[in-house]
């Protein structure tokens, strides 16, 4: 990705709707772009450990989690610890199944993460929703902030729907099905836009707290 593409994916957002300019202009410019270099399958299982819990509940046992492999998270690895183990860290019993299935998958060949990211968005989900655990919205955060895709349009996030709902001015917060519409003239820098959807929520809690 060249150090051109954000700015323009930003001024492209602002030419299809101007009420992001003052987002932009806040929060710029949007993090999402490039690969992560944290191994594929270490970001799965950390995005496993992550859902429904608040941020620093959720690094907190991710951490423990982390520790228990001191080298390479390697499905080999997670596949050698007892369930207790995961259990004890803080997962609970369906996480504990989820990560332990990944791995399954994983080391069986039936989710081939090494040349994942040579697939189109479609095709990715369908690998990865084969997971215990995994749904659209999972692999999803993985297509954007794991591979750096830059037209993901999550329109089953609430966040993203109610940030959407904020910065356009709809009310009631449009529904998945209305959402996903709306995200077309967004295209293709979706994910961008999703992104600014988000901070306007950061910085509504800001100014409740202050």
């Amino acid at each position: 990705m060249s150090p051109s593409t954000l700015p323009a994916a930003d001024a492209a957002l602002i030419k299809v709707e101007p009420r992001f300019a003052p987002l932009v202009h806040a929060f710029g410019p949007c993090t999402i772009g490039g690969r992560s270099p944290r191994p594929h399958f270490e970001a799965l299982a950390r995005s496993i450990a992550y859902q429904q819990l608040a941020g620093r509940a959720a690094s907190t046992i991710w951490g423990r989690v982390r520790a228990l492999v001191p080298g390479r998270f390697v499905p080999e690895a997670v596949l050698a610890l007892k369930e207790e183990q995961l259990r004890g860290a803080g997962l609970s019993g369906a996480k504990t199944a989820s990560i332990r299935d990944l791995a399954l998958k994983v080391s069986a060949g039936e989710v081939p993460l090494a040349r994942i990211g040579r697939l189109d968005d479609e095709q990715i989900i369908e690998r990865l929703v084969v997971v215990r655990g995994i749904g659209r919205w999972t692999a999803e955060m993985f297509l954007m902030f794991q591979l750096g895709r830059l037209d993901v349009w999550p329109a089953g996030d609430y966040g993203v729907r109610k940030g959407f709902s904020v910065v356009s001015g709809i009310d009631p917060i449009p529904t998945e099905r209305e959402m996903a519409a709306h995200g077309e003239r967004f295209a293709p820098y979706r994910s961008v836009a999703a992104w600014y959807c988000w901070r306007v929520l950061d910085g509504e809690a800001a100014a409740a707290a202050e």
